[in-house]
């Protein structure tokens, strides 16, 4: 597996202390028969721009949620900086650590300005009433992800696309050092998922904040990621820069699929075209319960 270190933000790593490490971590979902992840190893550098990538039961949400705290590993330990994540309060890792899951469904038809203030609960003190740099905190994050002045309205009403933008301003007014989203384009036509990637592109290269996204497009993730995860069946089966990981034989490989892979002549990133089913080793393999 390649290992990673910091350079210039958003483009691959190469050797540096990890921000945040997966380290010989097993996971075996509730019933399952066998481990979906048997002593798998990962590194994550500050300033990396990373994306996750394999077909459906590879592993990808679930190793998100690992990164994240929010499962537990059977074995092995998952490090932020000198500290294992699971002896961490909830708190203190959300002050270094948002997630944006999947577009999720709200009880309430909060607005724009409170969905953001939900992002600020780490930092709340003992009765945790929002003070004026919890407001400041929130509005420049909904101005990062170009929403300021729609405050005052209800999500509900918003586009897909917006209200998107609201829940990674929810996470940006955490303060975070690492961003992990899974499927964060899942919903959106192309024009908003262009978007939002352009607006993680800006935060990764700007703020230096070191992002992870879980996606299923591969042009999309080679486009903006410096540094590709393939993963297939729970392992990690190529690691690197996206012209050395989507490849015709790797994707065939992994995917079963028959692709065309050629270089975007504006950015230099690699497109994929699929032309087909392939017989190969992906067909028929058994995969996992998780995305």
């Amino acid at each position: 597996m390649t290992t990673h270190a910091a350079a210039e933000p958003g483009a691959p790593l190469t050797a540096a202390a990890p921000l945040l490490e997966a380290r010989g971590v097993s996971f075996r979902h509730h019933g399952a028969r066998v481990p979906l992840f048997d002593r798998l190893s990962l590194r994550l550098a500050p300033g990396e721009f990373a994306g996750i990538l394999g077909p459906n039961g590879s592993g990808k949400t679930t190793l998100l949620r690992l990164l994240a705290g929010l499962l537990r590993p059977d074995s092995g330990q998952v490090i932020l900086e000198d500290a294992e994540l699971e002896a961490l309060s909830p708190r203190l890792r959300a002050r270094s650590i948002a997630v944006v899951l999947q577009e999720p469904s709200l009880l309430f038809n909060f607005s724009v300005l409170e969905i953001a203030l939900m992002g600020r609960a780490p930092h709340l003190g003992l009765w945790g009433l929002e003070g004026a740099g919890d407001f400041t905190a929130a509005r420049r994050a909904l101005a990062e992800v170009d929403l300021a002045g729609c405050e005052d309205r209800p999500v509900q009403e918003l586009s897909s696309g917006e209200r998107q933008r609201v829940f990674l301003a929810r996470a940006l007014a955490q303060e975070p050092r690492l961003l992990l989203l899974d499927e964060p384009t899942a919903f959106l036509d192309l024009r908003h998922a262009l978007g939002l990637y352009e607006i993680l592109r800006r935060l990764n290269r700007e703020r230096g904040l070191t992002v992870v996204t879980v996606s299923h497009d591969l042009s999309l993730a080679a486009r903006y990621a410096g540094r590709l995860i393939l993963l297939n069946r729970g392992r990690i089966a190529a690691d690197g820069a996206p012209g050395e990981v989507v490849t015709p034989a790797r994707l065939r490989d992994v995917y079963g699929a028959e692709t065309d892979v050629f270089l975007d002549p504006t950015t230099g990133t690699p497109v994929v075209i699929a032309r087909g089913p392939a017989l190969g080793p992906a067909d028929g393999a058994e995969r996992g319960p998780a995305a």
